[in-house]
């Protein structure tokens, strides 16, 4: 790799910043959203879980469009970088509305919400799929891109830290007010803090990373042209289909685990914050320390991939996430350090699949770009953004449904029915989607081996383009 294009360390924390801002709300959004509207809000869950299928399935088809949007944007920052430094304060500004009670009945509180929410999306698009885009043009080197993709993980699960560690005590102190309590409040308050940190990271991406990679052809392409192509593209379809599988898991889980801790482990405060007069609960003990596990599993996968491969990694990590989800239901609700345990080895596996999913999305971009000639980097990132929101939508709704379809009703006590269906939300249910990503993902074909093959290909493409202009 040329010495001018090495990315150094500054910019690797750039680009995980990026992350750190999106994954902050992420977070918020799926472990706590679909609770903040049942419990806090006041609308019924099989409502939510429909807004939520209606809302992202239009804000799905926005990706794309983004995508060809930064692939055709030209400006002295790049074609990926402006959006970042547009979008970022609005960003903040839609999050704190998507988190705040308005004084309508629940009719009216329906219309604020998918309003509210529908736009939260589309922001959190015209900053993500960019920002996303931004990997494929950093660096053309495989391993650099794995590097950076764990960087951005890494950065992912430490904002996912920072907002399950802090959301609870925040709306904590935030909702004591001279009228009393008010957890409305509180929510919008707390949510405030980390629209502040989020824009201040995303202004961290923007000044610290740097676009390097160069399409082999400067003119731009016709848009029917670039989605035939991403249409012809198996790998893509195929990372497609098991991206999905993989947030069905994540989205599920996530979404179900605050009721399985309030309404079947009954949870206490753990820990006591004297300073601050609030405490952590055994709900944020689990989320954290689901996100730690993250982290130890992106750490674990770049030296693993680079030993067995990319593809191996994800197929033996999804399938013993697999086998210890079901497991997961099979434990007590007094069993709290088999809970905790199993959440770790857990987390870690999913943790350790999404640096791959990024990697391998811009080792489908090169391998396009060398079998069409035309490179459509944020089209083809817009995708992997496209299939975390399908995932996300699918697993979201479904979420919702099956607590409407088990009986539950918010701020009262579960029947035995309930209770086992939460159960099953965080242990069967969610085992489905990592069975259905393995099977995608044992039939993609770019091994290692067939992308050095790709790499060879572009590099003397551009290299013969390079002698031709010198000599022109």
């Amino acid at each position: 790799m040329n010495k001018s294009a090495v990315v150094k360390f500054r910019e690797k924390v750039g680009y995980g910043l990026g992350d750190a801002a999106s994954s902050m709300f992420w977070k918020l959004f799926s472990m706590y959203l679909l609770f903040f509207y049942t419990d806090i809000f006041g609308i019924p869950a099989a409502i939510v879980g429909t807004m939520f299928l209606v809302t992202r399935i239009w804000d799905s088809l926005i990706d794309p469009i983004v995508g060809v949007m930064g692939d055709r944007t030209e400006s002295r920052w790049g074609k990926f970088r402006p959006y970042i430094l547009w979008v970022a304060v609005p960003f903040g500004i839609i999050g704190v509305l998507t988190f705040t009670v308005p004084g309508f009945g629940e009719g009216g509180k329906i219309v604020y919400a998918y309003i509210t929410y529908t736009l939260m999306m589309m922001i959190y698009s015209l900053i993500n799929v960019p920002y996303a885009s931004l990997l494929g043009v950093m660096s053309s080197d495989p391993k650099t891109r794995t590097e950076l993709s764990s960087y951005r993980m890494i950065f992912a699960f430490g904002g996912s830290i920072i907002s399950l560690l802090l959301i609870e005590p925040l709306v904590e102190i935030f909702s004591r007010t001279k009228e009393g309590v008010n957890l409305a409040f509180g929510w919008q308050a707390a949510i405030g803090v980390f629209a502040v940190i989020a824009v201040v990271f995303f202004m961290g991406t923007f000044f610290w990373t740097k676009e390097r990679v160069k399409p082999i052809k400067e003119e731009n392409n016709a848009l029917g042209d670039d989605v035939k192509d991403l249409f012809r593209n198996r790998p893509w379809w195929i990372l497609l289909g098991a991206g999905v599988a993989a947030l069905i898991f994540n989205s599920i889980r996530d979404g179900a685990a605050v009721y399985y801790f309030k309404y079947y482990v009954d949870d206490i405060g753990v820990f006591k914050l004297g300073f601050v007069d609030a405490s952590l609960s055994l709900t944020t003990l689990y989320l954290v320390l689901g996100q730690i596990a993250n982290i130890v599993g992106i750490v674990l996968v770049t030296p693993i991939s680079n030993r067995i491969g990319k593809k191996n990694t994800y197929m033996f990590a999804m399938v013993i996430a697999t086998a210890l989800s079901i497991g997961f239901y099979f434990i007590g609700k007094n069993s709290i350090g088999a809970i905790l345990g199993l959440q770790f080895l857990i987390s870690m596996c999913a943790g350790s699949i999404f640096p791959l999913l990024w990697s391998m999305y811009a080792d489908i971009t090169d391998y396009s770009e060398l079998k069409t000639g035309r490179r459509a980097t944020g089209l083809i990132f817009s995708s992997s953004s496209m299939s975390q929101k399908l995932g996300w939508t699918v697993g979201g709704a479904l979420t919702g449904w099956l607590l409407g379809y088990y009986g539950f009703k918010a701020n009262v006590v579960q029947n035995a029915d309930v209770q086992n269906g939460i159960r099953m939300m965080l242990s069967f249910l969610p085992a489905v989607g990592t069975a259905l990503s393995v099977i995608f993902i044992f039939f993609y074909p770019l091994t290692e081996s067939r992308m050095e093959e790709v790499e060879k290909g572009l590099g003397e493409i551009r290299s013969k383009q390079s002698s031709s202009k010198v000599h022109a």
